[in-house]
């Protein structure tokens, strides 16, 4: 009776909780959205975009487009949610942004696509800077630049891409 007794009070001490703060630094806010997008490709927390916005002032938002003039120079940022390249479309190739307000798209010539095929192909946040099109409130971007979001310093979830 008494080793036993005598064992349970030597393991009492193991499950007791102490006030040791803990080994690792808590995550920040970005690091939480990157492990979120590593485990579960999509977040609980705030867009990787709403993280970015203050660094992107002249970028407009997605809900924001439909207001830009026709023919007007705008720049979008997001996350690439959609690449597409249909055989009907001459090689013209889609581009699906997604930021914290919405869906932007953009459109590729075909010369462009091919001058920037790695960037447009591998790189999960893009800068587009185009001209607007906007017909019958379907606001397209068309694209005269292209470029890596050098800001995102978090992942984003995985486009559905052309094959």
């Amino acid at each position: 009776g008494s080793l036993r007794r005598g064992a349970a009070n030597s393991t009492r001490g193991a499950c007791a909780p102490r006030n040791r703060p803990a080994p690792l630094a808590p995550k920040t806010l970005p690091e939480r959205v990157q492990a979120d997008y590593e485990g579960m490709n999509l977040t609980t927390g705030p867009h990787p975009m709403k993280l970015l916005r203050e660094q992107l002032p002249d970028v407009w938002r997605a809900t924001d487009l439909i207001q830009a003039r026709h023919g007007a120079t705008v720049q979008i940022a997001g996350n690439v949610i959609c690449r597409q390249r249909p055989g009907t479309a001459k090689g013209f190739v889609f581009i699906s942004l997604e930021d914290e307000t919405g869906v932007a798209n953009a459109i590729v010539t075909p010369d462009l696509f091919e001058r920037l095929r790695l960037v447009i192909t591998e790189e999960p946040f893009l800068v587009i800077t185009g001209e607007v099109q906007n017909t019958d409130n379907v606001v397209l971007v068309k694209a005269r630049q292209i470029e890596p979001l050098a800001h995102a310093q978090v992942g984003g979830s995985e486009s559905h891409d052309f094959r």
